[in-house]
């Protein structure tokens, strides 16, 4: 690669070990949440990252691609309506949907993307990923299937052990330094999973019969259009905080990256690696903040050390024994995490909003994120030639409609 900062030492290798350690646990906890398999999401993410920095080799971003939480709902959704092959074929379409974008991007700019998805959309949409997600944070956290309709841990137990886990996350966050700072999910996974352990909830027979070695459960995707249908119009979010993204690296880094590679180039990467992972039955890729994070702390630029952390992540993902001890978190550990997980993507629509100072007393801005909520939320669904339209695609598409068709409106003194 012709970036002038990529060179290859053992230096670069041990800190490209650590930046997977940062992005482990949330590049695990997709997969596990939502029915697909770690051990896939581990590969597919090497996999990702390694396009990513191929298409963008003229000036690669020191960033990691790993899996997109923005996904997690409808991918709930999907495995358990179409299963894991036809949820693929939605996600593949997903990254097909970033390609093109990164095509008009090419033909007419940047800003094109902004009028299309500007924040009085992308900023509900945002909500809603996160709000419609809460009942199985909830669920979960009392010790019952995302569904909440079996009960899997007494709730005394399950409830103790989501709130210590909830707890050491909110403690890590907020007091954590260094490089506990960027861990906090990874952090309240293990205290969650030692308690667990002392209440008896943890198996290690799975573990103990798993080979060392063990090819990942790699699924291929099966056409679906109503997975298509639905999951492509969720795309929207993660493409514009995939701009966001793109942002946080060059102000750590000194360099615009926006200018070169261009975001028609790192677009195009994301949705490559995205549509990459949906061949092998993995989750979306995107851009992690978390490891943005730690280059920021370790002033570590040289984009040789990402292609390290996707090496190990492939190598990792062969690791069978791995797989299995993944398999045996128990579910309240995983709803503890999830309570804060989904309303910080919720606050994140909201941060969106407020960042591009959208004047919500202005009754054209009222109408459209009240819409994009209820519709979302509330389960509207429109039926199209056999085709249901529901969900937070639903709110994602009429937000568009309605953001290009209304009127503008002039400020309302006294509204």
């Amino acid at each position: 690669m012709s970036n002038t900062n990529y060179n290859f030492s053992l230096k670069e290798s041990i800190v490209g070990l650590q930046f997977l350690f940062v992005a482990f646990g949330a590049l695990v906890l997709v997969p596990i949440l939502t029915g697909l398999n770690p051990s896939v999401a581990l590969f597919t993410a090497g996999i990702g990252t390694l396009i990513f920095q191929i298409v963008n080799k003229e000036a690669v971003p020191p960033i990691f691609l790993a899996s997109s939480f923005a996904f997690i709902a409808p991918i709930i959704y999907g495995v358990q309506t179409w299963g894991i092959a036809g949820t693929m074929s939605g996600l593949f379409a997903a990254g097909i949907f970033y390609i093109i974008l990164s095509f008009l991007v090419r033909v007419r700019g940047s800003e094109f993307l902004h009028n299309l998805l500007p924040a009085i959309v992308v900023g509900p949409v945002i909500m809603t990923i996160g709000l419609i997600l809460s009942p199985v944070a909830v669920f979960m956290a009392m010790g019952k299937t995302g569904d909440g309709s079996m009960v899997l841990v007494d709730f005394p137990i399950a409830i103790t052990i989501s709130l210590i886990t909830l707890a050491v996350v909110l403690l890590t966050t907020l007091l954590g330094k260094g490089i506990f700072r960027l861990l906090p999910i990874l952090c309240g996974i293990i205290v969650g999973y030692i308690v667990s352990f002392a209440f008896g909830l943890v198996s290690f027979d799975a573990v103990a019969a798993a080979p060392w070695f063990a090819m990942p459960a790699f699924v291929a995707p099966v056409f679906n259009i109503e997975a298509i249908i639905y999951i492509l119009p969720i795309a929207i979010a993660p493409a514009v905080e995939h701009i966001g993204d793109m942002l946080a690296i060059s102000n750590v880094t000194k360099r615009d990256y926006l200018q070169k590679p261009g975001l028609k180039n790192t677009l195009l990467g994301d949705g490559l690696a995205t549509s990459a992972a949906a061949m092998f039955g993995g989750p979306p890729n995107t851009t992690y903040s978390e490891v943005t994070g730690a280059v920021a702390i370790s002033r570590a630029f040289n984009p040789a050390i990402m292609t390290w952390a996707a090496i190990f992540a492939i190598l990792l993902a062969f690791v069978g024994k791995l797989g299995a001890l993944l398999g045996t978190i128990p579910v309240p550990v995983m709803g503890g995490i999830l309570l804060l997980l989904f309303g910080i993507i919720a606050s994140i629509g909201m941060q969106t909003l407020i960042k591009e100072k959208v004047d919500l007393q202005d009754p054209r801005n009222m109408i459209i994120v009240s819409i994009i909520l209820v519709f979302a939320i509330g389960g509207m669904s429109f039926n199209f030639g056999g085709v249901a339209f529901s969900g937070i695609g639903l709110g994602a598409i009429v937000g568009i409609i309605l953001n290009l068709i209304l009127p503008k409106t002039e400020h309302l003194d006294g509204y």
